[in-house]
């Protein structure tokens, strides 16, 4: 009769260990993205806060609502987005100059079907909810559009996703798996090798 073979059964344990330990982690993940949107949900109930003077990534006032003072748009920026109705077409991204120094503010104006910039002067306050654009910076959706845009879409908590328990699912389920398949696949040698005929 064969031994257990010792070296791929401490192979497979260890990869189902390795797998165990995923699916925890992602149920850590979980409980952390959870209290994450909590913090999102209730930013969006706090009141207005003046937009950062320096818009650097902060993930604790993220959706939380602002308001700045937009002295000139010194340059556009148009880049894929949906209108609040969920249609496909552009966002505009005005670069605020809210001073005479520093980095001023960033702010989506609202949305169009055409990338061309809008031909609206722009200058005074604004308000609305901070997000974070492509770069990690801050930028404050504004709530109403300049003249020739429409309303943008609204950044909300409830667009991020929270996968992390579907994901410890299938590492836990990939573990056990891999030890039924194991555990079949050695008793038939087992078994296999003991119904053998003996040799004459």
């Amino acid at each position: 009769m064969k031994r257990i073979p010792i070296v791929a059964t401490l192979v497979v344990l260890a990869l189902a260990g390795c797998m165990i330990a995923l699916g925890i982690w992602q149920l850590h993940r979980a409980t952390w993205k959870e209290a994450l949107l909590a913090e999102y949900a209730d930013n969006a109930r706090q009141p207005p806060i003046a937009f950062p003077a320096v818009p650097r990534p902060d993930e604790h006032l993220l959706y939380r609502r602002a308001r700045g003072n937009c002295l000139e748009v010194t340059g556009w920026t148009a880049r894929g987005g949906s209108s609040r109705a969920g249609e496909s077409g552009w966002r505009h991204i005005g670069q605020c100059r809210t001073g005479a120094e520093g980095p001023g503010m960033t702010v989506d104006f609202g949305w169009s079907r055409s990338a061309d910039n809008p031909a609206a002067r722009i200058s005074g306050p604004v308000s609305g909810v901070m997000d974070f654009d492509r770069d990690h910076v801050f930028i404050l959706v504004a709530d109403r559009p300049v003249p020739g845009l429409a309303p943008g879409a609204v950044p909300s908590p409830e667009n991020i996703p929270n996968n992390h328990r579907a994901y410890a699912v299938q590492w836990f389920i990939f573990a056990a798996l891999a030890l039924i398949i194991y555990a079949i696949a050695l008793r038939r040698r087992l078994i296999g090798t003991d119904n053998q005929p003996p040799s004459a």
